[in-house]
């Protein structure tokens, strides 16, 4: 099992950005992607990025394509989504997530065995 602890969330302008960091311990060496995933009110969860651990490939959900960017840290067992140009539409509870199977870099959330305990990321129009 992997134990994975988000944070980096917080209150921010339309327009303006947020870094969140996803630390990762345990069986690290089990993971083949890691993913961000994020969840308004209301709504389903919905895929936003993913990056595989060895590497380093990424995808990324089409309305955060240009405006996101997911890395990792394999020397630090770190995980980052960087987010620019936020829009009142990425408010959201957002997760990381592993895949320790190896699925193809999934996008739904079924393709992931392990959850953080997600942060929350507000933007105010």
């Amino acid at each position: 099992q992997v134990q994975l602890v988000d944070s980096g969330g917080g209150l921010v302008q339309a327009g303006g950005s947020l870094r969140l960091s996803c630390a990762a311990s345990g069986r690290t060496f089990s993971t083949y992607t890691m993913g961000w995933f994020r969840q308004a009110p209301g709504k389903e969860r919905e895929f936003v990025a993913a990056i595989t651990w060895r590497f380093g490939r990424t995808a990324y959900a089409d309305s955060v394509k240009g405006r996101f960017t997911i890395s990792r840290d394999k020397t630090k067992n770190t995980v980052t989504l960087q987010m620019n140009s936020l829009k009142a539409e990425d408010t959201a509870v957002y997760y990381c997530a592993s895949d320790r199977a190896g699925r193809n870099m999934g996008r739904f959330p079924d393709d992931y065995d392990d959850w953080g305990q997600g942060t929350q990321v507000t933007v105010s129009s």
